[in-house]
């Protein structure tokens, strides 16, 4: 079973099911998130919907380099969770499957290629209270959980 936040589904919406790869990306202290300003601005974990046909790690790297500009490493599935939600963007009631991966970000390789987008640093325990969504955040926490553990 996997775990749902956010909103409870609506019974008169008929949702399409949307996996996606997101990441918990580090370098020294701090998280590389993506600031999204439309359709509503909010910081968001960098990653997105997986193609028909792309792997999940393959569509890790390409989203992380669309919407941040950075390339990343040794990408570790350490979660996912489900929300549903409406994507405007898309005029789409959404299942969406968000598989969370803990990984390094490398390089920058140039800036976020996807309009309306900004690459952001920040530390975890600012990100896991300005994550734009409640799955987001619970996985920052847990991240942020086990390496205060070591």
């Amino acid at each position: 079973m996997i775990r749902r936040f956010g909103e409870t589904p609506r019974q008169d919406k008929v949702y399409k099911r949307r996996p996606g790869a997101y990441a918990i990306l580090t370098r020294g202290a701090d998280l590389l998130l993506t600031h999204q300003s439309e359709p509503l601005p909010e910081f968001q974990l960098p990653g997105g919907g997986i193609d028909q046909g792309e792997s999940p790690v393959a569509a890790l790297h390409r989203e992380v380099y669309e919407e941040t500009g950075w390339s990343i490493a040794a990408p570790r599935r350490i979660g996912a969770f489900r929300r549903f939600t409406y994507m405007p963007e898309y005029d789409l009631w959404a299942e969406k499957l968000c598989m969370i991966y803990l990984a390094r970000a490398v390089r920058r390789i140039g800036p976020p290629t996807e309009a309306g987008h900004m690459a952001v640093w920040m530390p975890p325990s600012l990100a896991a209270q300005k994550l734009g969504n409640a799955g987001d955040r619970h996985f920052v926490a847990l991240a942020l959980d086990r390496f205060s553990r070591g």
